[in-house]
């Protein structure tokens, strides 16, 4: 699947929701939505199994059928994620898609590229590279260079949650990756999106919209970021 087919929008805005309850996973998509995102990642950050999460997408999906929305299994490495996704799944996004810069032959990057061929999952898949919390990467250009050709959407991010990355960073890798999409997630803020989409052609995003000390989506904050980008 081609990512500029999916999306209609030059730069994309995906807000991810940090699922707690149905009722809160439901409000924040239903803001991102109303708010003109392009759709909204569902992820848990305190342990909820890639079961019970697929259970909450699918309950998300009946609400807004035609909204685009993507799912993180934190606690599957990507080689089990495509098994572990239906046909309605529009995106999957992992922390880690396993490239690495220091050899020639990508093997785990291959086993994933199979294990994704064999699951028949047609959707949008962004791949971890040198991504927050994963192995230390030297060589941007390199690194991306050998992961366009292994996923959709090449995903990086900068050092921790809610961390802008390096803007040269992305400037490197988006060289290198060329017309291939260069998604951030991490640290972007209607604040500071404006020097990034100059260079990334997605934006996935938490942080900076939510309401303090809450998984709550602020609504003025998720108009604000769109407004940013489309602006």
């Amino acid at each position: 699947m081609n990512f500029k087919e999916v999306f209609s929008n030059n730069k994309v805005v995906l807000p991810v929701v940090h699922v707690k309850t149905e009722k809160q996973t439901l409000n924040n998509v239903f803001i991102a939505k109303e708010n003109g995102a392009d759709g909204a990642f569902l992820i848990s950050m305190e342990g909820m199994n890639h079961h019970d999460l697929l259970k909450m997408y699918e309950v998300v999906q009946k609400e807004v059928p035609t909204f685009w929305l993507g799912i993180n299994y934190l606690d599957l490495r990507a080689i089990h994620v495509f098994e572990n996704l239906n046909s309605h799944i529009n995106g999957a996004w992992v922390d880690d898609a396993e490239i690495f810069e220091q050899v020639n032959l990508q093997l785990n990057a291959e086993k994933i590229s199979e294990a994704r061929k064999k699951s028949g999952w047609k959707g949008l898949y962004f791949g971890g590279v040198a991504f927050k919390y994963q192995r230390e990467v030297n060589n941007y250009k390199k690194v991306a260079e050998i992961a366009k050709h292994y996923m959709d959407v090449i995903t990086t991010s900068g050092t921790q949650t809610g961390s802008a990355p390096d803007l040269r960073k992305i400037e490197i890798m988006k060289e290198a990756v060329g017309d291939s999409p260069l998604a951030i997630a991490s640290g972007i803020s209607p604040e500071n999106v404006g020097k990034f989409k100059k260079v990334a052609d997605c934006f996935l995003v938490a942080t900076s919209i939510l309401k303090p000390g809450t998984e709550d989506f602020d609504p003025s904050k998720v108009k604000e970021l769109i407004e940013a980008v489309r602006g």
